[in-house]
Formats: structure tokens, sequence, C-alpha cells
């Protein structure tokens, strides 16, 4: 039996407003986190929509398969990325994992930030992201205690790992 452990970093900037300062939600543009829209948010800046916690388990997923990473997968290259949702790179990562007979045995994400408080979210995250990967996925959050960029709310970062068995 086969079995690999894959983890990753993603980090994201919120996005700011003309004075510098966050700018504000837009209801229209949300946050989205885990595959989820999270309101009253500034939004995240990327090539994609910016969800630091998909990005991290899809890079997770791919580096334990040996498939590369997202960004040589999904990576601003390829226009046809340009403002995708998390979704699809956790949906194309399971396909690739299937295709070269990798199961995701389960995995968990953790955003790192001070801004939003994401607690009431835990449940809905981990469903909708079990749900992609077809395995237990776990999310959670913390906050780095007013350190580094995330602690002065400027951005989110986020950590993922997951398990895999070949069969």
């Amino acid at each position: 039996m086969e079995i690999r452990v894959g983890q990753a970093f993603d980090a994201h900037r919120f996005e700011t407003a003309a004075d510098g300062g966050l700018a504000m939600p837009d209801p229209s543009h949300p946050l989205m986190l885990a595959t989820l829209a999270i309101p009253d948010a500034p939004r995240l800046v990327g090539h994609s929509d910016g969800d630091v916690a998909a990005h991290a388990l899809t890079d997770a997923l791919l580096g334990a398969a040996g498939l590369g990473d997202l960004g040589s997968n999904f990576g601003v290259d390829r226009p046809e990325y340009a403002g995708a949702s998390g979704r699809v790179f956790l949906e194309s990562a399971q396909q690739m994992l299937s295709a070269n007979g990798w199961r995701v045995i389960n995995g968990g994400v953790q955003v790192i930030g001070q801004i939003p408080r994401l607690a009431p979210y835990y449940d809905a995250a981990s469903e909708s992201l079990s749900n992609i990967i077809q395995a237990p996925i776990t999310f959670s959050a913390t906050t780095s205690d007013g350190m580094g960029f995330t602690g002065r709310k400027e951005g989110l970062a986020a950590l993922g790992i997951c398990l895999l068995e070949k069969v």
C-alpha cells in the first residue's frame, strides 16, 4: 500500500481602496474561502478568486500525488483561469488524482488572519470541501496575534494538508 502526505501554503492580500486602506466589502464580489462566499469582508486579490483555503488544499493534493502544483497546472500564464473559482481547481485536482490512481483519505485547511471571524463557517466550509474532494476535509481558522501581514489585516494565509493512498 502506498500512502502519501501533502502539505501546502497559500497567501493573498486583501483588495485595497484608493486611499490605501482596506476596500469596502462588495456584495457583488464577496470574499471567497473554501468555496463559500463570506459577506461583509474585503475580498482577496489574485489571478483567480483568491480563495486561499481552496488553493492551499489543491496544492497539497497535487503535491502529494506528484502532479505539480497550483501554478504549474493553473498559473497566471493560463488566461482561462482568470477569475476562476477555487472549486474549479479542487474539482480538477480531484479528477487528476483519480485519473492517476490516487484516493484522498482525508485532509484539512487552516486559514490564518485577524479578519473576518470564520468560526461560524467551519461546518459549511468543511462540508463544501468534503463534497468536492469526496473525502473528509476539516476547515478551521486561527489568528497570528496581530503579527505579520495577516495580523495587520493586510490579507489571509492558509495551510492545507492531505493524506492520499494509491488504489
